[in-house]
């Protein structure tokens, strides 16, 4: 059996069951035992880095060296050195001649991350090394082989920035000659529960901390949230809550707390209940009732300004009687704007959803099309004011939502 296909996906610790991550995992396991140079592609935080630990490990230089650099994390007068090494003397600060990592890698592997950050002058210099093997320290004309394979990743549409002219074609055709994209997270969800529960494992495991599981609805809020820092993101918040809860277990008020969840969309439960990300179902129903108030309220204050300004102040205007049916007086429109005032949120809603009832003749189905809120809910809070002797047993609750 040979070395690509002798190691398991988990031991190369690259985890996941979606059609997106076993795609990308095939075509690493046929170019890993090829010299070819390998450009990965992928969102910050994908795990580009563990795809190139896992080419340098399925192929013929796994016995030797991998070294990697951040290309756009070092000053552009250092990267060079750090590529390729310096003479003593070669520039300010150089006390000694030093080795690149094109030179300590040799037989081995450099992985080359954000290559897209390159200079154009550093490019000109990696293009050389790629297509000859041959290099020279900065400070020095001599020149120098090596035999290395690279493996570059960037997060940058470098088609894009070739087109741009800010990266350069032949660089970037040579780089591409095998390519892998790596999928973000929100792309693969269904690996999302399976990639928490390695990561809290671990992290249990080296903190010390047991893990006091996860609740379902935690659960659902980590599927649905974005995770725009992808697995990393991910990685770090499942360290964070095992390290903060101490084997307690996780709930989906806890996720709020650490997570932005104003990404997120609404979405609809099996009863046809919007839910707000980082709010309760009952949270998310009571805004939803208040934002039709406010809704109301605005109506009322743009009737009122239709009444004002057609009975009042436009003298010799006699009234359109078409052009509303009974419209309220402006003492009555000022009584209710001012109700709506100073009602406090649960006095709003009460009396929303008792005069949407009485309203359409105690039909809980229209008055809760009305109020934009599932007839379940009306039906839990028509029984809550029942209780409280807000309305009479009569008033439209004795049924179960679903048997009018």
């Amino acid at each position: 059996m040979s070395i690509a296909t002798d190691i398991s996906q988990e031991e190369l610790g690259i985890i996941g069951r979606s059609t997106a991550v076993r795609e990308a995992v095939e075509t690493l396991r046929r170019v890993a035992p090829t010299d070819l140079t390998v450009l990965l592609i992928g969102e910050s935080g994908v795990g580009k880095e563990v795809f190139a630990q896992a080419l340098h490990r399925l192929s013929s230089r796994a016995e030797k060296k991998m070294l990697s650099i951040n290309c756009g994390a070092i000053p552009e007068t250092l990267l060079e050195s750090e590529l390729f090494g310096h003479e003593k003397g070669a520039f300010t600060g150089a006390v000694e001649s030093r080795k690149g990592i094109f030179e300590v890698a040799d037989k081995g592997t450099i992985f080359l991350d954000e290559i897209g950050e390159l200079t154009p002058a550093t490019q000109v210099k990696l293009l050389r090394v790629l297509e000859s093997g041959t290099f020279t320290r900065v400070g020095s004309t001599e020149e120098q082989t090596t035999d290395v394979r690279v493996v570059a990743a960037t997060n940058r549409d470098l088609e894009e920035a070739v087109s741009r002219g800010e990266f350069r074609h032949d660089l970037y055709y040579r780089l591409n000659s095998a390519k892998i994209f790596i999928p973000p997270l929100r792309e693969r969800r269904e690996d999302i529960q399976l990639l928490f529960a390695y990561f809290a494992y671990h992290a249990s495991a080296r903190l010390g901390i047991p893990f006091g599981g996860i609740a379902p609805d935690a659960m659902e809020v980590l599927l649905e949230y974005p995770w725009p820092g992808n697995i990393r993101e991910l990685k770090n918040f499942t360290e964070l809550i095992i390290t903060l809860e101490q084997a307690e277990k996780i709930t989906a008020d806890t996720v709020f707390e650490h997570l932005d969840t104003s990404r997120m969309r609404p979405r609809m439960n099996p009863y046809g209940v919007v839910h707000l990300p980082g709010k309760t179902p009952e949270q998310a129903e009571r805004e939803l009732i208040y934002r039709a108030l406010i809704d109301l309220r605005n109506e009322v204050v743009a009737l009122k300004e239709v009444v004002q300004g057609s009975y009042g102040g436009r003298e010799g205007i006699a009234p359109n009687p078409e052009q509303f049916a009974l419209p309220p007086s402006e003492k009555e429109a000022n009584n209710l704007i001012d109700r709506l005032d100073t009602l406090n949120l649960e006095e709003i809603e009460r009396t929303m959803i008792i005069g949407a009832l009485r309203k359409f003749n105690n039909s809980r189905r229209r008055a809760a099309d009305a109020l934009g809120i599932s007839e379940r809910t009306l039906y839990r809070k028509l029984n809550q004011y029942k209780e409280e002797g807000y309305i009479d047993d009569d008033d439209g609750v004795e049924e179960e939502p679903g048997e009018e």
